[in-house]
């Protein structure tokens, strides 16, 4: 599904990424953390198309994105969901309206089947009769979950989860970890996890891995990456 090959990313003379490698596969949830400034949010804009790299290679399926313009990385896009880290949800859009975005923007659907197809994402999130409500109506945890129900409306293989669980509460963060274990067994999707979290990173993720400095320094298995003997894994595994 997706293949990074000897990745670097550089920002004037900083160095953001060195020479990363990793292999992501269908269906599989992958948490990538790291703390900040590591240079797991730069992999992540990398995957997207929101950035170039400076060196290497980015597949997705059987297209290197590395060069490709802004039309041609659209239609990649519609493979993809994005959950960004503070929802991004358009506050003069009813929650419906965000939800149903990028249907009428990308596709030629009528609108009273966007608007039930919208029902039915919402609903996949735990959230019903909702559609009219503005965000600013919403809490932090259902904004995190009308974020979701955007990012799925399309029908993506990959959804990207960019900090899903900053600024939310122990109880809400646990219901959102949920719902991305949930989405990925009813979609089959590929989700690809940024962050900090390493309690919610263990709960959700078939592989973690570590970017330290640019650097990928380990990927595994949750139960093979726990028994790492290196500090700067051990650090990140302190909170467990």
């Amino acid at each position: 599904m997706i293949k990074i090959v000897n990745v670097s990313k550089f920002f004037g003379e900083k160095r953001a990424l060195n020479n990363i490698n990793l292999t992501i596969a269908d269906g599989e949830t992958l948490a990538i953390i790291g703390g900040s400034g590591s240079g797991k949010s730069t992999l992540l804009r990398l995957m997207i198309g929101l950035i170039k790299p400076t060196g290497g290679k980015i597949f997705i399926d059987e297209d290197d994105i590395s060069n490709f313009n802004e039309e041609q990385m659209t239609k990649i896009r519609l493979k993809m969901g994005m959950v960004f880290q503070y929802s991004a949800l358009f506050d003069s859009m009813t929650v419906g309206d965000n939800v149903a975005f990028g249907l009428v923007e990308h596709s030629n659907l009528p609108r009273e089947k966007i608007n039930q197809i919208v029902k039915e994402k919402l609903a996949q999130v735990g959230l019903e009769g909702v559609e009219n409500l503005m965000p600013n109506e919403l809490s932090g945890g259902m904004k995190k979950r009308v974020s979701l129900a955007r990012a799925i409306a399309f029908g993506p293989k990959i959804i990207f989860y960019d900090e899903p669980s900053s600024g939310l509460d122990p109880v809400t963060t646990n219901k959102i970890d949920e719902l991305i274990i949930s989405t990925q067994k009813a979609l089959n999707v590929t989700s690809i996890v940024v962050t900090h979290d390493m309690v919610s990173a263990c709960r959700i993720a078939d592989r973690i891995a570590m970017v330290y400095n640019g650097d990928l320094i380990a990927v595994d298995t949750v139960e093979n990456f726990k028994k790492i003997d290196d500090r700067r894994v051990k650090e990140f595994f302190r909170v467990l």
